[in-house]
């Protein structure tokens, strides 16, 4: 998808439009993420945001047990300490 020009309403809202909001993944209601970048503004779907999250995540545990396990265990135990 190319470039779009969209204007703002008098009260400073933004209308996505509906080529914007399908290629996003997103619908009426949805909460997006809001980002200045560079002075751009980004907008991302939350569950792309949570996506990112996790990739990065994954990307610094390579090798790794999963980190809610790892948690888990250490609350274990702690809880054999006590």
């Amino acid at each position: 998808m190319n470039e779009m020009t969209a204007r703002l309403g008098e009260s400073g809202r933004l209308v996505i439009p509906a080529s914007c909001r399908k290629a996003m993944g997103v619908k009426p209601g949805d909460d997006v993420m809001l980002r200045v970048e560079d002075g751009e503004l980004r907008i991302l779907s939350v569950e792309k945001a949570v996506q990112r999250a996790k990739d990065t995540v994954k990307r610094y545990a390579k090798g790794q047990s999963s980190l809610a396990d790892q948690l888990i265990a250490e609350r274990r135990e702690e809880s054999r300490r006590d």
